[in-house]
Order: structure tokens, then sequence, then C-alpha cells
């Protein structure tokens, strides 16, 4: 199979299981497993934040970020199709007791403007304006990268008026590799920032959440509270170590090859997609002759895995297990199933 649903169903090649084997550990919870250690003090230092924090999931290390940041009641400001919203579980409301604004986006990415609009008046009526999150780069967004011009004004904006930032960064080596911006340019302008190890990276478990020293310690009180502490996590941190020291320049490769199927997809009749839209690794295109759940089953019988994200719309994500010989596959097989 060529399986293009999403960068999560990478396997740990060689060499990452043979660190991941071989991985000195100890009691994360006591602060004591030396690999874990390592990989937050670089995560750390890569984001140019104080500390950081290992945890299981991306979904686990947003949502702590949130708990950290605010209060029940308390109002965040987001992009309307931001994965905070409507991919982790109404965690939100579950977990901190917050209110989501939504706010009005083109693929992904909002104004200034658009979040002055939207913050309630200092009234006891409205609730209380707290934190802003940014997705980098945005994945109902077809992995749009926010330009940091974008990102400035916001943080302005922001900063006007009280809030903290906050950066959901799961792909955000996808959007450094692909700008040359650093990812600790990045993050200079966000309190929190939230990245992933295991998408793009190819490691098989893992995000981390950085930020100051303050923020961390309090953000470790919340990820026992919502079970993410672990003990003897080396043997996964070692994995995400591996990606991080190795498979980050490689993410190139994958941009490449995403732009690569985007222009031999915009070619086929019954396709409607602008390939200069697709900036990272995420390419999702509408259909016109059949349903996108009929085209994603076709597509499953000539061995080629999709995800129908719409009635009319598939996405497909290139990754670590995808070559560049591959793709001209791909293509064929959706000239053939439509």
């Amino acid at each position: 199979m060529i399986d293009l649903r999403s960068d999560t169903i990478t396997q740990p090649t060689p060499e990452m299981r043979e660190a991941m084997a071989t991985a000195p550990v100890g009691d994360d919870v006591f602060g004591e497993d030396p690999t874990v250690n390592a990989l937050e003090e670089q995560v750390a230092e890569l984001l140019g934040k104080e500390a950081a924090v290992y945890m299981p999931t991306g979904t686990m290390t947003n949502q702590v970020s949130v708990r950290t940041h605010t209060q029940p009641g308390d109002e965040v400001f987001m992009a309307g199709n931001a994965h905070i919203y409507h991919y982790e579980g109404g965690a939100p409301s579950a977990l901190s007791g917050v209110i989501c604004k939504l706010l009005p986006e083109k693929r992904g990415i909002f104004t200034a403007d658009d979040l002055e609009l939207a913050i309630s008046p200092d009234n006891p009526h409205f609730p209380a304006p707290r934190l802003v999150s940014v997705e980098n780069t945005s994945n109902r967004g077809s992995g749009s990268i926010w330009p940091l011009q974008s990102i400035q004004e916001v943080e302005k904006m922001a900063r006007k008026h009280g809030l903290k930032m906050h950066m959901d960064g799961a792909r955000l080596w996808n959007a450094s590799v692909a700008t040359g911006i650093s990812e600790k340019e990045y993050a200079s302008y966000f309190d929190s920032i939230s990245v992933c190890f295991s998408k793009g990276l190819g490691a098989p478990v893992g995000s981390a959440l950085a930020g100051s020293a303050e923020f961390i310690h309090r953000a470790r009180r919340f990820r026992k509270q919502f079970g993410g502490s672990m003990r003897q996590a080396g043997i996964i941190a070692a994995g995400a170590l591996h990606a991080l020291n190795h498979h980050r320049a490689r993410l190139a490769e994958d941009n490449a090859n995403a732009k690569m199927l985007a222009e031999g997809l915009s070619n086929l009749p019954g396709v409607e997609l602008d390939p200069n839209l697709v900036e990272t690794n995420i390419v999702i295109f509408n259909i016109t002759s059949v349903s996108a759940p009929e085209l994603e089953k076709r597509l499953r019988e000539h061995e080629v895995l999709v995800l129908a994200v719409s009635a009319t719309s598939i996405r497909g994500v290139t990754n670590l297990s995808i070559s560049s010989e591959e793709i001209p596959q791909v293509i064929d097989a959706v000239r053939k199933c439509l």
C-alpha cells in the first residue's frame, strides 16, 4: 500500500529502533530519565525557551497549554478550522472549561483585525479574553504556512489586549524547512509552543510543550492531572530524539513530493486543485465526478490509501514512508479511479 492518510503512519527506521533499544532510562515522574531530560533540554534550546516537557500526544500538549494559561470561563481565540477545536474531542471545554472563539480564516490564517473584532469588552457579562492559538502549519488549511508578518501583527494585537500566545506547531518542522525561518524565530512570538515528533519526523510516540520555566513547572501539574506522566519513557523519547537530530532536514523531500503530487493531480479532469497553494506536505483536493468517500474506496482497491475529509474533498499527506517514485503511481491511480 502507498499510505497517504497521514504522516502519523510512519514506522521507526532501523536506526531509530536501535536508539530506542539502547536508551538509558529512569523514572520520568521523578525527573530521573536521562533520555527524556536530554530531549526536553534540546527542544527548549531549539525553540529558544527556558524549559520543555515531553508528553504522549500533541492533543495533550495543546490542552495542557490551554489549561496552564487559562481559568474556567476564559475565552480562547483560534482559527475557525483549528485542530484544537475540531480534532481534540471537545477538550478545551471538557478539561479547561474555556470558550473557543472561532475567527474567520483563509486556509487557517486570521488577521490582527479579525482578532481585535472578536475580543469581548472588559465587562462581567462576557467571558474574559485570555489566549490566542495559532496553528502552523494549518492541517485543515492544506498545510499552509503562517507568514511571519502575520504572526507579528497578531502577536502585537494580542499583547495590546493582555493576551497570551500559544502555537500549535505540530508540523512547525515542515514550515521551517520550507521557509528557511528557524523554529526559534517562529517560537519567539509565543508564550508556549507545542511540537510533534510522531508526524513528519517519524518517531512512534510523543510531543513536547515548551515555554518559560515557570510555565512548564505549572504545566507538569496538569500533565499529571490529564494522565500524561510516564515512567521509563526514555525508550520512546529516544525515538523522538533520534528523529529530531536526523529527520528534520529530510522533510524537504516530503514537501517536494507533495508539490509533485499536487501538480500531477491538478491536470486531471474532475480534480479541483491549485498546486501553488501547496506549501508543505498536505494536499487537499476537490473532486466533481464522484463522492470523496467513493474515490477513497476505489483508491484502496488500487493500493493507495487517502482520507475523505468531506463529501467532496480528499486529503493526501506525504511522509517518511513515501518515495518520489511512488508519486506518479498515485496520480495514475486517481486518474483510473475517476
